[in-house]
């Protein structure tokens, strides 16, 4: 089971709900560890592919430093496990939207980063938006991110480096 963190974050990363691979380690996006490679890349956290790669090593790094250490969080919209979307069902995110407004509030990250279109659409229920900045959410820059699963990497990393930028810029 996943111990989501997000206590006076700088970045408060959303994502839509955990695979069962992440779910069952107890560390998001640890099933596809590219998000953790893309943090890495980007400047976001100071760990080493190498390091990221192994289980044990990334549950220490994401136990350890990814709230302490980089002041980052990471919630889900929904917290039970899928081996994708599809398998969710309609209005499974009303809960999250209010638990993570509480968060947004108590917590007030300088930016609220979505990972991917869903996790977005989810949580405002909107669905014209494109991705990149959106409006605020409270005190919080909001920022829609692509997904870090298909397409290029570097897209990604250009995404967390704009986050990380805005975050030094604001006090």
């Amino acid at each position: 089971m996943i111990r989501y963190q997000y206590k006076k974050p700088k970045i408060l990363f959303v994502g839509i709900n955990p695979h069962f691979g992440s779910f069952n380690r107890g560390v998001p996006f640890s099933n596809n560890k590219l998000f953790w490679y893309l943090l890495s890349e980007a400047g976001v956290i100071e760990e080493k592919r190498e390091e990221l790669r192994n289980d044990e090593a990334l549950k220490q790094v994401y136990k350890e430093k990814f709230n302490a250490v980089y002041g980052l969080g990471l919630v889900n919209v929904i917290h039970r496990p899928t081996q994708d979307i599809t398998k969710l069902n309609k209005g499974e995110e009303l809960p999250g939207r209010k638990r993570i407004s509480r968060i947004i509030e108590a917590e007030m990250p300088k930016v609220v980063c979505f990972i991917g279109k869903v996790a977005y659409e989810k949580y405002t229920g909107l669905k014209d938006f494109s991705f990149g900045w959106q409006d605020t959410m409270g005190k919080s820059r909001v920022f829609v991110m692509h997904f870090p699963l298909r397409g290029k990497a570097i897209i990604r990393v250009r995404e967390l480096r704009e986050i990380v930028t805005s975050c030094s810029g604001l006090n």
